[in-house]
């Protein structure tokens, strides 16, 4: 029976190590018997945290449990003055922190205790022959790197803000996740107290935690290496490293065979996008993309966008929502059809039901009253979103990135500047009035958001006329034209933009045909000159922004 314990307890070997070495008696073989029996039946953790919520509840838990609790610097003194049993990092490594607490955990009682194996008689023989005993618990989370970086450029304080034994620490604990709980996220805590106390504490479970871990690590390191790029290299290091957190699944991919999923940064949309009725879709994910930048990019204004596969269908600003959407339907009424529409503002009961009369894929808008999603309550494909706030919110990204075969083309985000339209260059002896400017800025908008080769009609406010993703800019042209005409609206007297140049003056002569009175574009054509004495030659305003806009 004594065998059968020591060999359970992994000390087999000791035994017999006893039982033949000279000099050794009985009362020598139990002394060491229950030592390492006694230290092995102890269960430890360590909990080494920047992010202190909700640690001292947590550590009050495992103590309760039975764990003898290692901590570290500010940790460990907020777990004394409450009151919690703790030994300090030094008690165990028997070093004092080093080197203004760059060095404390770096030891091999500390990493030791985590990674021997302890279905290994080896390692569990070296672990007590080395006087290490074993860590079954790590809880760690980083210092602050990003909020300091938010805070501060002092470098120095950043360089002391970045993580090295923590890492360790967690990778170590991730990697010996068989015999070892590691613990990242304090939103975590819970579901381990409730796991040890049901003895749901198993493999699988670990398993769970060791990959959030090295995804926790991986994410960390990312965010330095892309800060140090950022300070030193222009941002464009020989490594780019795009990480975020999966916010949802998606029903499925672009089709019913893909798998999908929606990844954040900074919790946007964990903050900023709430399920009203229906599950987003790969696709509505992409369309809801495109509708909140082109209404969200009027600030304040009473904006309703409505989006087909990415592109703009319809779009106006009038004196109230209501009336913005009326106007936009009329652009493109057909396509409309299973769209999304964006509403920069508070989607009521009246706005609802005029959007009720035909069928709308997706409804995204800053605010929904009780009332308006009680209009959809029968209507089952209807997906309706909000981001719950007065107007609809972009995260301003500062970098955008696209896949190719074969890898990822990374850039700086495109984005109208806030006066581009303002200082554009008039160059055409008529100068636009003021509301020619109002549409030649909606215009522009919407052409910068829209796919390449495009052209943009705005009259009173409202899209009237669209053409995008053509391999011609004049077969843009002709194509919004031909749809205006079947949709029977009116184009004379409209803004047009494009988010490029125009290459020749068959654009301007179909405008002057369609009687656009004001235009802008880039410029930057060899044939300026041309388009100029073409717009002269009709009357139009003509502006350049001097600001090209692709969109691919």
């Amino acid at each position: 029976m004594i065998l059968r314990l020591l060999h359970l307890k992994g000390v087999e070997n000791i035994f017999f190590k006893c039982i033949y070495n000279i000099g050794l008696g009985i009362s020598t073989l139990f002394g060491i018997m229950r030592e390492y029996f006694y230290k092995d039946s102890v269960v430890r953790a360590l909990i080494s945290v920047s992010d202190k919520s909700g640690v001292v509840e947590f550590a009050s838990e495992l103590e309760a449990l039975g764990y003898e609790i290692i901590s570290t610097g500010g940790t460990y003194k907020l777990l004394k003055e409450q009151g919690i049993k703790a030994l300090e990092i030094s008690e165990v490594t028997k070093f004092p922190e080093m080197f203004d607490g760059r060095v404390k955990t770096l030891n091999p009682f500390i990493h030791g205790g985590i990674l021997h194996r302890r279905d290994l008689s080896a390692h569990v023989d070296m672990a007590k022959e080395h006087n290490i005993q074993g860590i079954d618990l790590v809880c760690v989370n980083l210092y602050p790197f990003k909020a300091t970086i938010e805070k501060t450029d002092d470098f120095d304080e950043i360089i002391e803000n970045i993580d090295i034994g923590g890492p360790a620490m967690v990778r170590s604990a991730a990697k010996n996740f068989n015999d070892v709980l590691i613990l990242t996220d304090v939103g975590d805590y819970d579901s381990v107290i409730s796991a040890i106390k049901e003895g749901t504490n198993s493999v699988e479970f670990r398993r769970g935690f060791m990959i959030k871990a090295y995804e926790h690590t991986a994410a960390y390191d990312s965010m330095i290496a892309n800060y140090m790029n950022a300070r030193f290299n222009g941002g464009f290091g020989d490594k780019q490293f795009i990480v975020g957190e999966k916010a949802f699944d998606t029903r499925y991919g672009e089709n019913p065979h893909q798998k999908g999923a929606l990844y954040e940064f900074d919790n946007f949309f964990t903050k900023n996008f709430k399920s009203l009725k229906g599950e987003a879709s790969f696709n509505n994910m992409t369309d809801i993309n495109g509708a909140m930048k082109i209404a969200a990019s009027f600030g304040k204004e009473p904006a309703v966008s409505i989006i087909k596969h990415a592109n703009a269908c319809g779009f106006a600003i009038r004196d109230n929502l209501y009336d913005s959407y009326v106007e936009a339907l009329k652009c493109d009424p057909i396509s409309a059809f299973g769209g999304v529409v964006a509403i920069n503002g508070t989607l009521d009961e009246k706005l609802a039901m005029k959007i009720n009369e035909i069928f709308t894929e997706v409804i995204i808008a800053a605010s929904v009253t009780p009332e308006a999603l009680k209009v959809f309550e029968s209507k089952k494909r209807i997906k309706i979103f909000t981001q719950e706030s007065e107007y609809l919110v972009l995260s301003d990204d500062a970098y955008d990135f696209k896949h190719v075969d074969g890898g990822f083309v990374y850039q700086q985000s495109d984005k109208v500047g806030e006066n581009e339209v303002k200082d554009a260059k008039c160059v055409s002896a008529k100068e636009a009035s003021e509301s020619e400017k109002k549409d030649l800025e909606i215009a522009y908008k919407l052409a910068s958001l829209t796919k390449s080769n495009c052209v943009v009609y705005v009259k009173n406010g409202a899209l009237v006329a669209i053409g995008m993703g053509m391999t011609s800019r004049v077969d843009a042209a002709k194509c919004a034209l031909a749809k205006a005409k079947e949709s029977g609206l009116d184009v004379s007297g409209a803004a047009l933009a494009s988010e490029a140049f125009f290459p020749f003056r068959d654009s301007i002569d179909a405008a002057a045909e369609a009687k656009v009175s004001a235009i802008i574009e880039p410029g930057g054509s060899i044939r300026d000159e041309e388009i100029i004495e073409a717009a002269n030659e009709f009357g139009m305003s003509l502006y350049f922004s001097e600001v090209r806009h692709f969109l691919h």
